[in-house]
């Protein structure tokens, strides 16, 4: 059989269920009227039964672009249809059920659960699938939280402007000092999902076949922490055949961990200084190029040296100089060009664990500065495609929202002297504004400039 249009490559299970109604259709088992305006999703078993396929939020949101009111697919895949809008869902079990719906006779087949619409309140029909919420909230029962983060003052306050503003975060210190905990809390302090960031996350793990079960729509901003032996395909995506969106993709809207930054390949790190700048990951093959969504927050945690150990006589740390640059020079200039806070942390001491206890702010009380801070960008960026302070280009910074007059004096100086690249230049000022939004200042001065700079260079005072 062919399928039109030929020009374009075809595989997978895709059509299955699309085949075997077109011959149906052709041999006059099931009226070829009831088969028009309806698009078919779904793979077959050779017992007849219909099994779900990935990637149908897209493909049903582009078949209602196309034009078709209505789509058939798995009862499996019923939930994830319904999340388009004006589209009739109908979710069949079978290939006979299928085949019962389209001749008006759903039922007719003994021991056959028949068809049946998809209203999307998962409530009618005990053969629907479960619907989930998604990921936890802030504040849920069992989920992180920033307070059992004790210590590291300076670097909270960064997971809160990173949050606010959408900016890249570089976290360097010993083990047990707590990047990796600081990492994994900043999904809580995150705004949850709107729903058309919602239908545009899921859609991308739904092609990835990456939704959790039960779960049709994520409503929460993701994480992913691939490990540091993962290849660059599995990174930045792609295939053969058939391109798949890649780890960059599926922390569309959420944040991107690379814990052991250094230990990653580097043709690995420096494949992310494109999607860090556009905000996109275009992979082109010979005759094949797709582009997939990759706004997200980059966070790196690396240790100082090879051997882990903190600075210091007492610690016993045995790496000289040249190791430490070394292996820190694994994470390449133009990479850490691209990353608007760096922070080092140090050892957390006795009095530090003793006396942050009953003070560590909880994830929901930090949750609720930066969303009023995203608040005051957005209203500032009203009228903009831009939503946090991170996507504004340089040359709007300059031209709508330029700090007051005389707060770049130390910015200047420092671009003078090679300190700050011109690239860091105008992420400095986007920090700086991030520090004025969550202030609820009216314009960048002098101290929220000199502070962004200091983060910027990775000053620890």
């Amino acid at each position: 059989m062919g399928l039109s249009p030929a020009s374009l490559p075809k595989r997978g299970s895709w059509f299955d269920l699309a085949i075997a109604v077109g011959i149906l259709a052709a041999a006059g088992v099931v009226p070829r009227a009831a088969v028009a305006g309806v698009m078919f999703f779904g793979e077959l078993g050779l017992d007849g039964r219909l099994r779900p396929v990935r990637g149908v939020l897209p493909a049903v949101a582009a078949a209602a672009r196309a034009g078709f009111g209505t789509v058939l697919v798995s009862a499996q895949n019923a939930a994830e249809a319904a999340l388009v809008p004006g589209v009739r869902v109908i979710a069949a079990g079978s290939l006979a059920a299928a085949a019962d719906w389209l001749r008006g006779t759903p039922g007719r087949h003994d021991g056959v659960s028949p068809a049946f619409e998809y209203d999307g309140t998962g409530e009618a029909a005990a053969a629907r699938p479960a619907r989930g919420s998604g990921p936890a909230a802030p504040g849920a029962a069992g989920s992180p939280d920033l307070a059992e983060v004790l210590g590291q003052s300076l670097a909270r306050r960064a997971l809160e402007m990173c949050a606010a503003g959408g900016h890249h975060l570089s976290l360097l210190g010993p083990p047990g000092a707590g990047k990796t905990m600081l990492a994994e809390r900043l999904p809580t302090i995150l705004p949850r999902l709107g729903t058309g960031e919602a239908l545009e996350v899921t859609s991308i793990h739904s092609v990835a076949g990456t939704l959790p079960p039960g779960v049709p729509l994520l409503t929460g901003p993701p994480f992913l922490a691939p490990h540091h032996t993962a290849s660059k395909a599995a990174i930045v995506g792609g295939g053969t055949g058939t391109l798949r969106p890649g780890a960059v993709s599926l922390a569309h809207r959420g944040v991107l961990f690379l814990d052991e930054a250094p230990e990653f390949n580097r043709d690995v790190l420096d494949a992310l200084r494109q999607p860090l700048e556009s905000g996109q990951m275009v992979l082109a093959r010979s005759g094949l190029t797709a582009s997939f969504p990759a706004r997200f927050t980059l966070v790196m945690a690396a240790n100082p040296c090879p051997c882990a150990k903190a600075a210091g006589a007492v610690q016993g740390c045995g790496c000289s100089p040249a190791a430490r640059r070394r292996y820190l020079g694994r994470i390449s200039g133009p990479l850490l060009d691209r990353v608007d806070v760096k922070i080092e942390l140090l050892p957390v001491n006795r009095s530090e664990l003793l006396n942050d206890r009953g003070h560590a702010e909880p994830s929901a009380v930090v949750a609720a500065r930066v969303a009023a801070a995203r608040d005051r960008t957005a209203a500032r960026l009203a009228g903009t495609p831009w939503r946090v302070n991170a996507e504004v280009p340089g040359s709007e910074l300059r031209r709508h929202w330029p700090p007051a007059p005389g707060a770049l004096g130390v910015i200047e100086r420092a671009l003078e002297l090679g300190q700050i690249s011109a690239r860091g230049v105008i992420k400095v000022i986007r920090v700086a504004w991030t520090i004025t939004d969550l202030a609820g200042t009216a314009r960048p001065g002098k101290n929220e400039c000199h502070q962004a700079l200091g983060m910027w260079l990775g000053v620890t005072k």
